[in-house]
């Protein structure tokens, strides 16, 4: 095989993506895991001062990284943020990750309506209703690729994790329905769930419930420890590349073993 061939196979020189909730976290480790590989990224965040910092950030490493700020759980927000990628891009979009997500931690009985509409808006309505924008965009571009980020929270239960994990169960349903959808235009949608991963968000997850993260042994984790963002990253660009052309509709789990360990009797 040429060197040529093999380095195209495992490359996204000239592709664009829409990468959301992109400032921090998971996130920003697949932003800047496409932009390193060669893909021109616009990534979306609901506060201007964290993109901002994320952007000098991108500038420094000299990535090919823009940003606008949107509130995914805005029908309104998302409209405008596609037409925005959709400007930038000519038409076209290679690359959605639906990233961007959120989580209210209370018991089922103590969600209120207000909560409950939340947290489906920003992670199962967003996601869906942005992939909807984007597949004309994705059609045009010739190979077309969705990366939804789900959790392992969508295949166990966890505390306090009723209206979370149902939106992430959803999503990875969801993940299939489109690819079966949407074959026919060379679009391909497949799903990451995550684990215990170090981001802000399972920060803040272990500070509500019990005010400290748990020590790695009471984890339950095979392979010793939590995860590091780039460790899903890394799954989510090859979601993206030429190398997995015949991967799609699925959901796979990025948790160190943990689900797995979760089964054995």
């Amino acid at each position: 095989m040429a060197k040529s061939e093999l380095e195209n196979r495992w490359s996204l020189h000239g592709a664009t993506a829409l990468v959301t909730g992109g400032s921090k976290g998971i996130g920003q480790a697949i932003v800047e895991e496409l932009a390193r590989l060669g893909a021109k990224v616009h990534t979306c965040a609901r506060n201007q001062q964290e993109l901002d910092k994320a952007l000098q950030h991108w500038q420094s490493l000299k990535l090919d990284v823009t940003a606008s700020v949107c509130d995914v759980s805005s029908r309104a927000e998302r409209e405008k943020l596609m037409e925005k990628v959709s400007s930038l891009f000519d038409g076209k979009l290679n690359i959605l990750i639906n990233n961007a997500g959120t989580s209210i931690s209370k018991t089922a009985l103590e969600y209120t309506e207000e909560d409950y509409g939340f947290v489906m808006s920003t992670n199962l309505e967003s996601a869906f209703h942005l992939s909807q924008l984007a597949h004309p965009l994705l059609k045009a571009s010739g190979v077309g690729s969705i990366v939804f980020i789900s959790s392992v929270a969508g295949l166990v239960g966890i505390p306090e994790g009723s209206v979370y994990g149902s939106t992430k169960a959803a999503m990875n349903q969801l993940t299939r329905n489109l690819a079966m959808e949407w074959a026919e235009d060379n679009i391909r949608a497949n799903c990451i769930a995550p684990g215990a991963i170090i981001t802000p968000f399972l920060l803040s997850y272990f500070e509500a419930g019990c005010g400290r993260i748990p020590k790695v042994e009471n984890m339950g984790i095979p392979l010793g420890r939590p995860g590091e963002p780039l460790e899903v990253a890394t799954v989510a660009a090859f979601l993206c590349m030429p190398a997995s052309t015949y991967i799609t509709g699925q959901v796979i789990v990025v948790d160190g073993g943990l689900t797995m360990a979760r089964f054995i009797p």
